[in-house]
């Protein structure tokens, strides 16, 4: 039998989902959106660091915000509207503050975070802490520690 985790809110988000298609039917766009929009994440072990890469399409870098902690990493920025001089009759752009904080597995050394925004998706370089990265260690399985364990049993 397998186990389901229960998503006590899926039945609201299933309501929501139709009451949009609803609006979208009936007036050919919605009035209102319920959810906040977040930029779209991916984070990777690469060794050494950690690498995170979050999509922020249509932004410059003046409209990007970076806040590294030991442990997390907050993304922030703001969609800007563009004003037009002729007649909209419909928009599905998002336009606003945004603000997405990502919580790291491990922590990482906050003042060597590098940085690149190119087309639309921010690459960070996350090197992590010493007590953090993996190491591998040499044990020494000799005879003199043989014959530790061998005088410690006939004891």
């Amino acid at each position: 039998m397998a186990l389901v985790r229960w998503n006590p809110t899926a039945d609201m988000d299933l309501f929501r989902r139709q009451m949009d298609r609803l609006f979208d039917e009936m007036t050919g766009e919605r009035p209102f959106d319920l959810q906040e929009w977040n930029p779209a994440i991916e984070l990777n072990d690469a060794g050494e660091n950690l690498m995170l890469k979050a999509q922020l399409p249509g932004l410059s870098e003046d409209d990007i915000d970076v806040t590294v902690n030991r442990d997390s990493v907050t993304i922030s920025g703001e969609y800007r509207h563009e004003d037009h001089s002729e007649r909209t009759y419909g928009s599905e752009f998002r336009y606003g503050k945004f603000s997405r904080t990502i919580g790291l597995p491990v922590g990482i050394k906050q003042d060597q975070v590098e940085a690149d925004y190119t087309n639309g998706i921010l690459s960070l370089r996350l090197p992590k802490v010493d007590d953090a990265v993996n190491r591998k260690v040499k044990i020494n399985l000799g005879a003199q520690s043989n014959q530790a364990i061998a005088g410690s049993q006939q004891s």
